[in-house]
This record gives C-alpha cells, sequence and structure tokens, in this order.
C-alpha cells in the first residue's frame, strides 16, 4: 500500500509547522520540506519534527552542495535526534545553474559521481564513535579522528533518497541510496522507459536488490470548485519545472518534447501565460491531480500507485501565498484518514 505525505515548498516558517501539524491530526504518514533561494530544509524540518511526534519528516530535497559531509552529517544525526528517529534525509544537487551560482561549486562535473562518494562517506561519519574518518576523494577529503568521546547516533542508518531526472542520477538511488525522489513531473512512460531501468542498472552495479529501493513520488495537486483555475494552477507548475532546457529530453522519453520546446521559448520570452497555455490536457493528467475534489481524489488514487510513498503538493508559480496555503489546507483535509 502507498504511503502518503504532504510537500511544503512555499510560505513562512510558521506556516510549515502549521501545515505539518495539520497534516499529522489528519493521518497522514510524512511531511516534506524542500529549499530553494529562500528556504532552509534543515530548518524546516527541524522546526517539523520539534511540533510532531509521530508524522515523518524528510528533506526532499536539501542540496547536497555547499555543505561539508560533516555538516550534513551532523545536521541529519540531530535532525534525527530532535525528531526521535522519524527522518528521511532526501538529497539533490540542483542544476548545473544552481551548483556554480548558488553555491559556489568549483567543479560542477559529475553530479551523480559525487553524490556516489558522498552517501557512503555521510555513513561513515555517523560512525565516527567507532573509528576515524578519512577519506580522500575526487569531491571530498576527510581527514578526522575523533579527539573525545563521541556518542553514537539515535539510528546509525537514517534512510537517504536522491533525487534524479536523467538516467545518471537516477542510477545513483540504486546504486548508494536507499530511496529515489522522483521529479514531479515523472509519467507512467517515463517510469517504465527509463526511471525503473536506471535504478535496476545502478543497483546491478553495486550488488544490491533493486526492489530495495524505494521510490518517492511528488504529486502536483490542486483543488477547486472551478475546474479550469484548477487545472491552470497545476499547469503552471508544470510549465516552471519544463521551462530549463535539460528538460527537453526528458520531456521528449515522455512524449512531450513538442509541450516542451513551446514552454522553453515562451519561458525566454518571458511570457508566463504562453507557457501555462503550451501544458497539453494530456501532459497536465500525466503529471498532476486538478480539479473539483471528487476528480481530485480518483486522480490521485491512479497516480500514487506508481510510487512506495506520495507526497501531495500544491503548486505556487504565478499563485498568492493565500492561494497556495488554502490549496495545501484543502488538500489535508480532503485526504485526512
Amino acid at each position: 500500500m502507498t504511503t502518503r505525505g504532504i510537500t511544503v515548498l512555499a510560505g513562512s516558517l510558521a506556516e510549515t509547522v502549521d501545515i505539518t501539524t495539520a497534516a499529522e491530526a489528519a493521518g497522514f504518514d510524512a511531511a516534506w520540506s524542500g529549499e530553494f533561494l529562500n528556504r532552509s530544509a534543515v530548518v524546516s524540518v527541524a522546526a517539523m519534527a520539534a511540533a510532531t511526534r509521530h508524522i515523518g519528516v524528510g528533506t526532499a530535497i536539501a542540496y547536497a552542495v555547499g555543505r561539508s559531509p560533516l555538516v550534513l552529517a551532523n545536521d541529519a544525526r540531530f535532525l534525527d535526534e530532535l525528531s526521535e528517529g522519524r527522518l528521511t534525509l532526501g538529497l539533490g544537487t540542483g542544476t548545473r545553474g544552481m551548483m556554480v551560482g548558488w553555491h559556489g561549486v568549483k567543479d560542477p562535473d559529475g553530479p551523480a559521481s559525487r553524490l556516489e562518494e558522498l552517501i557512503p562517506l555521510l555513513r561513515r561519519l555517523w560512525r565516527l564513535h567507532e573509528e576515524p574518518v578519512v577519506h580522500e576523494g575526487r569531491f571530498y577529503s576527510c581527514n578526522i579522528t575523533p579527539t573525545a568521546d563521541i556518542e553514537p547516533p539515535l539510528r546509525p542508518e537514517i534512510p537517504i533518497f536522491t533525487a534524479g531526472v536523467n538516467p545518471r542520477m537516477i542510477e545513483v538511488a540504486g546504486r548508494v541510496a536507499d530511496g529515489l525522489v522522483c521529479h514531479p513531473t515523472l509519467t507512467d512512460r517515463y517510469l517504465a522507459d527509463v526511471a525503473r531501468p536506471a535504478v535496476d542498472r545502478g543497483a546491478r552495479k553495486t550488488g544490491r536488490d533493486p526492489g530495495a529501493v524505494k521510490l518517492k513520488g511528488v504529486i502536483i495537486t490542486s483543488i477547486h470548485d472551478d475546474p479550469a483555475q484548477a487545472r491552470r494552477e497545476a499547469a503552471a507548475q508544470i510549465a516552471f519545472y519544463v521551462a530549463p532546457k535539460a528538460y527537453g529530453p526528458v520531456m521528449e522519453a515522455s512524449g512531450f518534447g513538442e509541450e516542451a520546446a513551446t514552454i522553453q521559448t515562451a519561458f525566454r520570452a518571458k511570457d508566463h501565460d504562453a507557457m501555462v497555455a503550451a501544458v497539453s490536457d494530456r501532459m497536465l493528467d500525466e503529471m498532476a491531480a486538478a480539479g473539483p475534489l471528487d476528480e481530485v481524489r480518483q486522480r490521485v488514487a491512479a497516480l500514487e500507485k506508481r510510487y512506495d510513498h506520495a507526497a501531495l503538493y500544491s503548486p505556487s508559480f504565478t499563485m498568492s501565498a493565500e492561494r497556495v496555503r488554502e490549496n495545501t489546507m484543502n488538500i489535508i483535509e480532503a485526504f485526512s484518514r
């Protein structure tokens, strides 16, 4: 059975906590927070964990770049302690432009290899109480000998999920992670033709069971009595994600290359209306659940079958903060248990 969560990627820290406590009261299995130019996943999840007692909490995603391995390991260690073992650490690198422009990464090549080096290193750092950690790799260097007794972490194995869109990044989950954070624009076709085979390839290369790698999906969800408004909100979020050129091949593999090209042209022209208009009905229905309440419930039930865990997520691109909050609370109420 697919477990269900809520994803928060917009709003203040206080709103994030309010949404998480509401989701816990409604019986959701997990609440997730990502980060962006103006948002910290680590601080958000700390606040979410402190305000709740039962619901799982996770970063989806925290940037794996811009933090040293030791800082990231300790962030996760204490988030897991604060949540009493409820943390899932979701990691990603962002785009090449984000790595360079936002995080000051001097060598943005090989983001998949970077994660494959980082994740085993994090697991070693969680066992620093057992032995020193000496590591010299392509991306990271550590030479850490404890100078005092170090207590073991609450859990020696914190679940780690990695985000991936292109096949090589998806392979990372198969090689070294516990799960894959699937992109909101994933389709049945892309899952069958690209994502699952990539997870399988990665797992085989490191002698792991592909079936042990969990799939976490993010379902764009918009509930409104006016179907046109709900669909426009969801289409705007899809267009936002598809706008970078890097997503052209992904959309082509899903059968939406023509729509993606039109969206990207409109994005370069800063024409938001044209971006939204370029999202076809078929594309929207493959990637989102949007419309009146009953229709959304049916669509979510169909889409979440793809995943081991499905996190519902309000669109926010071109929407007011008030409408994002309203929609998020409507989602929680609609899917309460």
